[in-house]
C-alpha cells in the first residue's frame, strides 16, 4: 500500500466537513510549541516506533511536519507496520500557514 498525499488546502475542506481524521504531528517539541494545527497530536519522528501502540491502525491519520519530509517517513513506516489508512500532507505546517491558516506562525 502506498501512502496518500493531500494538500493544505483539501486537509482544510476535510477537516469543515467534520471528517474523524487523526492530526499526527511528528516534528519536535519546541517546533510543535512554536506552530502547531489545534487538535493535533505530538509524537516526534524518532519516537514513533516506541510509542505506536498510541495510535489506532484502522484510524483515518493524516501525518505532518514542518514540510513534509519527516511526515513522509513517518507515513510510510505506519503504512509498513499495517496501518490502513495514512495520508502525508504536502508541504506541511508551512503550507497550512501559508494557505489556511495565517495565524499559525512560519519557521525556517
Amino acid at each position: 500500500m502506498t501512502v496518500k498525499t493531500l494538500t493544505a488546502i483539501e486537509l482544510k475542506t476535510k477537516l469543515e466537513q467534520g471528517e474523524p481524521l487523526l492530526l499526527l504531528d511528528v516534528r519536535e517539541d519546541y517546533e510543535y510549541k512554536y506552530a502547531h494545527i489545534p487538535n493535533s497530536v505530538l509524537i516526534p519522528l524518532n519516537k514513533i516506533p516506541a510509542r505506536i501502540n498510541e495510535l489506532d491502525a484502522n484510524q483515518a491519520i493524516v501525518v505532518l511536519c514542518h514540510h513534509g519530509m519527516r511526515s513522509k517517513r513517518a507515513a510510510n513506516f505506519l503504512v509498513e507496520a499495517g496501518f490502513t489508512d495514512i495520508t502525508n500532507l504536502e508541504g506541511g505546517i508551512d503550507a497550512w500557514s501559508l494557505y489556511c491558516d495565517s495565524s499559525v506562525p512560519r519557521y525556517s
